[in-house]
């Protein structure tokens, strides 16, 4: 402003001067065209401050109006980033330890038992057909996250609940070591490492766990439990109703791993729990995370799509442990004519499942 006030000043101390020696009407006719020029300069000056002021005005609108008009993402069950923050996830835990497979791979393992071609892809298919399968299903997994390293496991149910109480009135049937060591030599033979499943029955995970310490000592080895056949609280027979663990439950066999991992000087084993129901896992909020143990809490319910998403979200995404898991049904996921979930499907759920399990 004060740049512009000596401007002004000046034309006016110049026609003062001029008064001496010109005449009026000289006088006045430079004095209309200082005026004039100012003007012009003023109005170049005007016109270019509208100017700009309009296109950022319009660039506002178009902005403003673009983002009302775009389409919000919409997504299914369970893959909501906003939902899994709100819950909790990323979870805050220690980093990984040396040796660690998660979060670094993903685990793609077939589930089952070489006794029964009704309990899982492990003994549903001859053991070298079923290696070529597992092989093709990682090769899938590897397709769809190019980022994540696939390690392929063999998930063996090496206690099996049983609908008659047996000889010790446990509901339960221990496999023989033969058939647990059958298993883990195919694992050796396609670069897996191996899952010991237990489903207790009638029986305490705190009798029945210490049985596999002769496997679990090593370290390609890891473990599963699964509360559906869980049934001391209910005494009802497996089948017949859904079993339950409690946090205690669970922190004890972390606790038994983590023993195994000082003792033998082993890096972290990955412990998976099966859950699809709300009472499946209870206190879930008082599961101790341990350096040692890698826990995954993974969704074992079949069905629909959309079932399958729902039960992740309300079972596994809202109930923040550490990581996750998905399995996928050959059969009872498609028996009512509905489409086995892909690895680019299943991906997009949120946070993204690190142990895939098929059966």
């Amino acid at each position: 402003m004060k740049y512009q006030r000596i401007i002004s000043i000046a034309p006016l101390f110049t026609i003062v001067v001029l008064a001496a020696c010109t005449d009026s009407k000289s006088i006045e006719l430079k004095a209309r065209a200082l005026k004039e020029t100012d003007q012009k300069a003023a109005d170049v000056a005007f016109a270019a401050t509208t100017t700009a002021t309009r296109k950022a005005a319009a660039f506002a609108a178009q902005t403003s109006a673009a983002r009302r008009s775009a389409p919000k993402v919409k997504y299914n069950a369970g893959e909501s980033p906003d939902f899994a923050k709100k819950c909790g996830w990323p979870v805050n835990c220690s980093a990984p330890l040396p040796g660690s497979i998660l979060p670094s791979k993903r685990i793609v393992a077939y589930y089952g038992n070489p006794l029964s071609k009704k309990m899982g892809a492990l003994g549903e298919f001859p053991k070298d057909d079923m290696l070529r399968r597992l092989k093709g299903e990682a090769a899938k997994w590897q397709a769809a996250d190019p980022a994540t390293p696939v390690q392929p496991a063999l998930h063996l149910i090496a206690v099996v609940a049983q609908g008659a109480p047996g000889k010790d009135g446990k509901y339960r049937m221990v496999m023989p070591d033969k058939i647990i060591n059958q298993v883990y030599g195919w694992a050796k033979e396609a670069g897996a490492i191996m899952f010991i499943d237990i489903q207790t029955g009638h029986d305490d995970i705190r009798a029945v766990l210490p049985r596999f310490e002769w496997i679990l000592k090593n370290p390609d080895v890891h473990l599963g439990i699964d509360p559906e056949f869980n049934l001391i609280k209910s005494g009802k027979k497996p089948g017949k109703k859904i079993g339950t663990y409690d946090a205690a439950d669970i922190n004890y066999a972390s606790g038994f791993l983590k023993a195994l991992v000082k003792k033998y000087n082993l890096p972290p084993k990955v412990f998976t729990v099966h859950r699809f129901t709300r009472n499946g896992v209870t206190n879930s909020k008082n599961i101790v995370l341990r350096p040692e143990v890698q826990m995954v809490m993974h969704m074992d319910g079949w069905g629909a799509p959309w079932l399958k998403r729902d039960s992740y979200k309300d079972y596994v995404v809202a109930e923040p442990v550490q990581y996750t898991g998905f399995k996928l049904f050959y059969h009872n996921d498609t028996k009512k004519g509905d489409p086995l979930l892909t690895p680019q499907e299943v991906l997009k759920l949120n946070p993204k499942p690190l142990y895939i399990q098929y059966q």
